[in-house]
């Protein structure tokens, strides 16, 4: 019988200001979706459990990602340094019905680098319910993602459409690193 294996890591979710950060952690974390716009001032930390069964042949491993849901107005890098400081990987959310969003997506990963080196990061379209609204080119950001080779998905925090999926490889991205294969 394997034994369970304990660990904790630190990711920031980066974006925009209304990209739905807030609303990404919350649906992870909670299950719960609220479409009242509140911005974020600073940094909102929750925490969930995550179970990976075929890491490590001598362990079952529980994961805890603590979620840092960090601002986003580009002007605060101070603010950002303190806040990305000891995380181990990032999630860049896109608001996929806003293409400077994604535009800005290389800003958000270059700080992140800055601060605390390369790391596992995902990047995410999100708001993918609003499809007669998407500015954004499925191909242009399966593009971008392949071109930098950074892990994508297309989320919705309403629907929860691959919220889990997204964490979940992250979660695996950062385990590779303890675990190699």
């Amino acid at each position: 019988m394997q034994k369970t294996l304990q660990l904790s890591k630190k990711i920031v979710l980066l974006g925009d200001p209304s990209v739905g950060k807030t609303s990404v952690a919350r649906k992870f974390v909670f299950d719960m979706f609220d479409d009242k716009y509140i911005s974020t001032l600073g940094t909102k930390i929750t925490k969930k459990e995550i179970a990976y069964e075929n890491i490590s042949n001598e362990y079952r491993i529980s994961l805890t990602l603590l979620v840092w849901d960090v601002m986003g107005q580009h002007d605060f890098e101070k603010f950002h340094e303190v806040a990305f400081t000891g995380c181990k990987g990032g999630i860049i959310v896109c608001d996929i019905t806003r293409n400077e969003t994604i535009e800005n997506w290389q800003f958000w990963q270059k700080s992140l680098y800055k601060t605390e080196g390369e790391m596992p990061i995902i990047i995410i379209a999100n708001k993918n319910d609003l499809a007669n609204e998407h500015q954004l080119g499925v191909d242009l950001f399966k593009n971008i993602a392949s071109e930098f080779n950074v892990p994508s998905f297309f989320t919705s925090a309403k629907s929860g459409e691959n919220i889990e999926s997204a964490f979940y490889i992250l979660g695996e991205k950062l385990l590779e690193i303890d675990f190699p294969k």
